[in-house]
């Protein structure tokens, strides 16, 4: 019992030193034994270790930490062993270049910085815009009273009949996309009629660079000159079977004429000159039967018409406007010409040069038609010529996206809307 109580005295005396009168607010000495007169709350007695602690140099416990409980034989705390140091690890060797190890294998040239796009600074990195053009800029402005006007950047679509594989882009430029303009080419993919008597138009057109409204005259030339052929389709396509060139020449210049002649009209609602609201049209008939292998072409406009056979290009394009007469024969069902698209005798005004073309496609042709976009990278750019060339030989046709991909390679100073039309024949 006495061994017991001097421990507890220890402990006792320990505790009065921490909040006995000379460790508080309340006077009294050091070691006084007798009952201290300060307030016993908790917050006063917490107030006093902490005095306490500071006084003899000692942290105070950090919040939540449990308070450790002295050695009741010394009446002092136990100490602490030393923390072990932070283990350390060997920094791991830089990583060992891959080359390539195999026959012929030569080391990997240094990357070729990307051009940067119009308008871009001349210090953005080489990986900011991708390899196969810039990302799309600023959204066209909206009149929310005329959304209709909008145009999507990109369009794409295909098809299949019978032994023709069907491909078809068309893309907003470099240009367009930097400035936030929309897409001033326009792409038209339908067929008339079904089975074998089914015909296949595809129609591209482009507007004027500086016209008011030229991606909604684009799109308007496209419409119209679908609806006229649409309408028409039984007789044309007949004539396509049966090889009547001349028949086929006269009732498609009537057809495109009266279209061009709506579009006068239109710029007449609209209080513009005919020049500002028009577009160059151009156009594939495309016949369903397998039985029959020729292809139409008709149109107005800059553009292009390219075949590829054997891996080599062939230029289709019309050198020498037809000579038809300006103005087709009357038909008895064509409905009077607008008073915008009249002359002063009544006639109907000429629509410009009037091209067509037919093509007899062997398998494994590829007949191409495009816009300006695309015609005039081509036309003076053989190195990119080529590359399409090897992209588009592959054996069968490609998947939408490849085409595609292949379709918008960029080509420095050609950033103008790109519309490509791809027919591949089995």
């Amino acid at each position: 019992m006495k061994q017991q109580g001097t421990g507890r005295g220890h402990e006792d005396d320990w505790w009065r030193r921490l909040y006995g009168d000379g460790g508080g607010a309340g006077g009294g000495a050091v070691g006084d034994t007798g009952a201290s007169d300060a307030p016993d709350t908790l917050d006063d007695r917490v107030a006093s270790a902490l005095r306490a602690l500071a006084a003899t140099g000692r942290a105070a416990p950090a919040p939540g930490d449990t308070p450790e409980r002295p050695d009741p034989a010394t009446g002092k705390p136990p100490g602490r062993a030393a923390s072990p140091p932070p283990p350390t690890f060997p920094t791991p060797p830089a990583p060992i270049p891959l080359q390539a190890t195999g026959p012929g294998s030569r080391p990997a040239p240094p990357r070729r910085p990307v051009p940067s796009p119009r308008g871009a600074p001349a210090d953005t990195p080489p990986s900011a815009p991708p390899p196969d053009g810039p990302e799309p800029g600023p959204l066209p402005a909206a009149d929310p009273a005329a959304l209709d006007e909008l145009v999507p950047d990109t369009a794409l679509d295909g098809s299949r009949y019978g032994s023709l594989t069907l491909r078809a882009a068309s893309r907003r430029g470099d240009l367009a996309r930097h400035r936030g303009d929309v897409r001033r080419d326009a792409l038209l993919t339908v067929r008339f009629g079904s089975g074998r008597h089914a015909l296949l138009l595809v129609a591209v057109a482009t507007g004027p660079p500086a016209g008011e409204g030229a991606a909604r005259a684009a799109r308007d030339a496209c419409a119209w000159i679908g609806g006229a052929v649409g309408r028409s389709c039984t007789r044309l396509a007949e004539d396509i079977r049966t090889d009547q060139r001349d028949a086929l020449r006269s009732g498609l210049q009537r057809l495109t004429d009266r279209s061009y002649g709506t579009l006068r009209a239109r710029a007449e609602e609209r209080g513009l000159p005919p020049e500002r609201y028009t577009a160059a049209l151009r156009c594939l008939l495309l016949p369903a039967d397998p039985e029959c292998r020729t292809r139409v072409f008709f149109g107005v406009g800059p553009g292009g018409l390219l075949r590829l056979r054997d891996g080599a290009w062939q230029d289709l394009e019309p050198t020498v406007p037809d000579h038809l007469p300006r103005r087709a024969p009357a038909d008895p069902t064509d409905p009077p010409p607008p008073a915008a698209d009249r002359r002063a005798d009544g006639t109907r005004a000429p629509v410009g040069p009037f091209l067509f073309r037919t093509a007899f496609a062997r398998p494994g042709d590829m007949l191409l038609l495009c816009s300006a976009g695309l015609a005039e990278p081509l036309q003076q750019d053989p190195a990119f010529a080529a590359r399409l060339a090897d992209e588009w030989s592959a054996p069968g046709p490609p998947g939408l996206t490849d085409f595609l991909r292949a379709a918008q390679l960029r080509v420095e100073g050609h950033p103008k809307d790109r519309t490509a039309v791809a027919v591949w024949e089995s």
